[in-house]
């Protein structure tokens, strides 16, 4: 009897990736019988790697290696190699439309997700808006699974809940927490300026932090050389903070730190996913974006999202247009004390 073996596809930015994780560990458990391999781009597989015995992940760089029509026809004979017997995409842009329209004409079970692209126009809208909630990104992606004849009903924890935890990938003075001591994450960068709180104001929440809780260690994430020369500016001026992103080698190792935190300070991005991840509680700032998208982190409370009502909102589902007002009002408004001060709800005594 031949062995089942889904292929689930997605090639996007990494909170997007990340979201797959609670989704396709709760299909491996459910379903152990089945095989899975995800595919994605290489910098994902910390997510799945060690996720779950019949989980494997698989690597494709469509950028440069598989770049084009011919690329996209070598990673085709590459994937046929595998024998896979059902074909999931939780992507539906070009390159995935283009792998499954081939695996269709060659008589495979093939599903693709639902993006509810009407809803999401209609809740972005300047005019008329319809402030309704989406299916989230969690649903959307179990339904593929669903189509395809394998439900999944979503349960997970935390990726580190299996005794996978890497204490070992961090330095040694971030191994040991001690035990009165409150650790917490500030993530305070994005892809877009539509969900970027004002950096200035940002650090305004830290000084408040740092005046009111000597005790506490602020740890900073962010990427880009832009990114690092704010963060190095801010520990340089307040002691008890740290550069995370720079002490920390790989996404594994940030994963793992993000584990250690009491709470997580993000915006609408990557970084709120990689949280939810490990079951840490993220107090997450909304400006052009809105949780009725879809797109909050796994298990996050809605109590913890920070946001403005105002009649532009959302105006974006990603935070990449221009805003209506262009005054960012959704982000300029929101108070650096009402951070805090949710902060400090999220810190157990």
């Amino acid at each position: 009897m031949k062995t089942e073996h889904i292929l689930i596809m997605r090639f996007s930015a990494m909170g997007d990736v990340a979201m797959m994780v609670p989704v396709v560990y709760s299909l491996a458990m459910q379903h152990p019988h089945v095989r899975i391999t995800v595919l994605s781009r290489p910098f994902a597989r910390p997510f799945f790697e060690n996720l779950a015995p019949n989980v494997y992940f698989m690597g494709a760089d469509v950028v440069k290696e598989y770049k084009g029509v011919k690329g996209l026809n070598t990673l085709y004979r590459r994937l046929i190699a595998k024998k896979f017997t059902a074909i999931a995409d939780f992507h539906d842009v070009l390159r995935t439309k283009y792998l499954r329209t081939r695996y269709t004409l060659a008589g495979y079970k093939v599903a693709h997700i639902n993006k509810h692209r009407a809803e999401k126009h209609r809740l972005t809208r300047q005019h008329n808006k319809q402030l309704q909630p989406i299916q989230s990104a969690f649903e959307n992606y179990a339904d593929v699974l669903r189509k395809l004849g394998y439900p999944v009903e979503l349960k997970f924890n935390a990726i580190n809940n299996s005794g996978n935890s890497q204490l070992n990938l961090l330095p040694e003075q971030l191994k040991v927490k001690p035990e009165r001591e409150r650790w917490i994450g500030i993530a305070p960068f994005a892809a877009h300026r539509g969900k970027i709180y004002p950096i200035e104001k940002t650090r305004q929440v830290v000084s408040m932090l740092v005046a009111k809780h000597p005790d506490w260690k602020l740890f900073f994430f962010g990427g880009g050389q832009k990114e690092m020369d704010v963060i190095n500016q801010w520990t340089e001026q307040y002691p008890q903070t740290f550069n995370a992103s720079q002490m920390l080698k790989g996404l594994s190792a940030e994963i793992e730190m993000m584990a250690q935190l009491d709470t997580m300070l993000s915006m609408d991005s990557a970084n709120m996913h990689l949280a939810s991840l490990v079951g840490t509680p993220v107090v997450s700032i909304w400006g052009a974006t809105h949780p009725y998208a879809g797109f909050l982190g796994w298990n996050q409370k809605a109590s913890n999202v920070i946001q403005k009502e105002l009649e532009c909102r959302p105006c974006s589902i990603y935070g990449s247009k221009k805003c209506f007002r262009n005054d960012y009002a959704c982000l300029h408004t929101i108070e650096p004390e009402e951070i805090v001060a949710k902060i400090e709800e999220n810190i157990k005594p």
